[in-house]
């Protein structure tokens, strides 16, 4: 469950057909198969790849990103770019819609999510998040220090981090206020001299004919329902995924001021919200 409540939840069909159950069974079949069969690979590689390199990964992350640019043939959900992935040291920032956001940046660029401590003992899931290298944090103050310095030794290390910093998911037909908490890490120790930051937009469009915010994931919605919901569709939507220039860290004065350019951005790349009904409270 997520914590941001803004709107109504999208209808849903009163049950799932015949049809709809078969579509579950081949895709979803199919998904587990290749997502685990990935995560096998990926743990015998670690094997190899942990004491040789440490913290780096140069071979792991290929298999993660393959991984979720299969999953949308399985899907059938267009998966599209605009802009490209920055080089060198730093980390990313994006709204955040849903379960969905995940398969989408990972199937862009090797990266390493940093995501709530909660997650790691989410059935499955929290499986897959420590295999591939997310970054586990506890929203508390005490704990701030300790994780400055993970962040650091992952950035050292190469890994580019990608966090959400609206804190929840939402409709995805809007931004929410970032949250600037995490932006701090950035300017330990002399990181904000080296590192640079992306803003990423994540555009979700419903199948034709379905609720705008469709693929949006908040509230009280349970994953398993809306996992299956997805995997029912006879005809899907799309996901383009922006990336924006890189924000030098060193060009803001705090992290507040970093935190709101990176929003700035991140809004720039959302389609008019004048334009859809549904953000009519």
């Amino acid at each position: 469950m997520n914590t941001w409540n803004g709107a109504a939840p999208p209808p849903r069909a009163a049950r799932i057909g015949v049809a709809g159950w078969l579509r579950i069974v081949l895709k979803g079949g199919v998904l587990g198969l290749v997502t685990y069969g990935g995560l096998v690979l990926l743990l015998a590689l670690r094997l190899f790849e942990r004491p040789l390199f440490g913290l780096r990964r140069p071979m792991t992350p290929w298999i993660t990103q393959f991984v979720c640019k299969l999953a949308f043939a399985i899907l059938g959900i267009r998966h599209g770019i605009r802009g490209r992935p920055m080089d060198g040291r730093g980390a990313i920032v994006a709204n955040h819609a849903s379960w969905l956001d995940i398969f989408a940046l990972n199937a862009c660029d090797r990266i390493y999510f940093v995501a709530k401590s909660e997650v790691a003992g989410w059935p499955g899931i929290g499986w897959l998040a420590r295999a591939t290298g997310t970054v586990f944090i506890r929203r508390k103050g005490s704990d701030a220090k300790l994780q400055q310095q993970i962040f650091e030794a992952r950035l050292r290390a190469g890994h580019r981090l990608l966090f959400f910093p609206e804190g929840t998911s939402s409709d995805g037909l809007r931004v929410l206020p970032f949250k600037s908490t995490l932006f701090a890490a950035f300017y330990a120790h002399g990181l904000d001299e080296i590192v640079s930051i992306q803003p990423v937009t994540v555009v979700w469009t419903a199948p034709e004919g379905e609720h705008s915010a469709a693929y949006g994931w908040w509230g009280d919605m349970d994953f398993g329902s809306h996992f299956l919901w997805v995997l029912s569709r006879p005809r899907q939507g799309s996901v383009e995924v922006v990336f924006h220039e890189p924000l030098a860290v060193s060009d803001f004065a705090s992290r507040k001021e970093l935190a709101a350019a990176c929003e700035a951005a991140v809004r720039s790349g959302m389609p008019p919200a004048s334009a859809d009904p549904a953000l009519v409270d």
